[in-house]
Order: structure tokens, then C-alpha cells, then sequence
């Protein structure tokens, strides 16, 4: 049977459940795993010795959270991240991440409401991780997140997406064809509706559904091997 690809409600769901009084995670423990499963599928399609430039785009929710997560590991694997806000988020969650991030002297971009930075930023990095949108996110993309997502796509840079791939709609996919178009996508918990169509390097990530959880939604979840927090799955033809 199939892995199940899952709409935006029963991700919601799933997350609750994962949070709350059955689940016991914290909100901390969900983006570690996560985070690490972003920055794992990143070490595995790009080597440090070819792309050691990594420009993690973060954006203000906890799909921002999970790339400071990952900007965290990709420095311990040895990586250069540098961080790029095109809007910071507020939550006090953020701001701990965003220090240990400063503790290990990872770069952030000043806030700026212009492109220059992110210019330059691009100019020199040599793979990005998108962190910018999650599965909740709506459409239609707004200032100033249409043009950083402009400037990504004319980068021509390899792009490892977090879950869903920033201006995709959840369910329906890139259909109002303004979101970015990644070479490896890593979709957490199980992979979302939107995606089914995406025909590069997918992996799944975020190794904590339990095997309860899996059969009572029917996910179908592939076995991760070994200790590895990531599994590829198969290509679509």
C-alpha cells in the first residue's frame, strides 16, 4: 500500500495530537527532529566539500523555526549557513533559536526592506534551504515575500524545500505558479496533497509518529533506516 499524502486538516490534527496530553511532545521537541531531518537531507544531497555555502531562508512561523534548527546542525556538520529573514518572527520560541544560532556565530542578515542583502546573499551561497512557508500557508504570496521568491528562482541555486515548497498551496500544489520549484523537497511527518506532483529528490523527515498513530490515520509510513531521521521516497515518474 502506498505512503498517504495528507491535506492541511489532518496535518493540523496530527500535530495536536502529537502536543498534546497522549502525544507529550513539546513544540521544542517537534522542530529539533525536524530541523535535523532538513538538515540531514541537505548533508545527503550536498556534500559540505562541494556546497559548504548555505542560505537558509526563514520565514516568521515554525516553518522559520525548523530552518533555525537546521542553520544550527548544518554549522555542527561543519557547513556556513547564513540566515535570511524576509519577515522575522516574534514568538520567544524564535528568539531561543535565533541565539543559539548567534551563540555558534552563524550570520544573520540584518532586517532590510530592500533586496540588496539578499542579493549579495545569494551571490555568494551555493545551496538554499527553504524555510519560508508551511502547510498552512494561503495564497496569494504578498510583499515582501513575492519578491524574495523572485529573487530565489532567478538565483538558478539548488533548493532544498522544508514540507511544502514556499508559495505551494498545501493541497492544490504551485498552481497559481508563483512558488519556488526545489530540487529536493523534505516533507515532515508524511508528505502533503500539494506535493504529489513534485518530481525531484523527495525525502520524509520528522521521526516521531508512533506506530499507533500511523495505523489509526492510515499513513503507511516507509521504515527509516538504521538511525537515520530521513528515508527517500520514490520518485514520481
Amino acid at each position: 500500500m502506498s505512503i498517504r499524502y495528507i491535506s492541511a486538516k489532518l496535518a493540523q490534527q496530527i500535530d495536536e495530537e502529537l502536543m498534546g496530553a497522549a502525544g507529550a511532545f513539546s513544540l521544542d521537541q517537534l522542530m529539533e527532529l525536524a530541523g535535523l531531518a532538513c538538515a540531514q537531507t541537505l548533508q545527503r544531497v550536498y556534500s559540505r566539500e562541494k556546497y559548504p555555502r548555505v542560505l537558509v531562508c526563514c520565514g516568521p512561523g515554525n516553518q522559520g523555526g525548523d530552518g533555525l534548527v537546521a542553520a544550527r546542525h548544518l554549522g555542527m556538520f561543519g557547513y556556513k549557513p547564513t540566515i535570511y529573514y524576509p519577515k522575522p518572527g516574534s514568538k520567544e520560541i524564535y528568539k531561543r533559536l535565533q541565539q543559539q544560532c548567534d551563540n555558534m556565530k552563524i550570520e544573520t542578515l540584518p532586517p532590510s526592506n530592500e533586496t540588496g542583502p539578499l542579493k549579495e546573499a545569494l551571490s555568494k551561497s551555493d545551496v538554499i534551504l527553504d524555510a519560508i512557508f508551511g502547510f498552512s500557508f494561503k495564497g496569494p504570496v504578498r510583499s515582501p515575500f513575492d519578491e524574495v521568491l523572485k529573487l530565489i528562482t532567478e538565483s538558478r541555486l539548488p533548493i532544498v524545500s522544508v514540507d511544502v515548497p514556499s508559495g505551494w498551496d498545501v493541497e492544490e500544489g504551485n498552481k497559481a505558479r508563483v512558488g519556488l520549484n526545489p530540487d529536493v523537497l523534505v516533507s515532515l511527518t508524511a508528505p502533503k496533497q500539494g506535493v504529489k506532483e513534485f518530481k525531484g529528490r523527495h525525502f520524509l523527515g520528522g521521526r516521531f509518529v508512533t506506530k499507533a498513530m500511523e495505523e489509526k490515520l492510515g499513513l503507511n509510513l516507509p521504515e527509516y533506516p538504521g538511525s537515520d531521521q530521513i528515508v527517500e521516497l520514490p520518485q514520481q515518474s
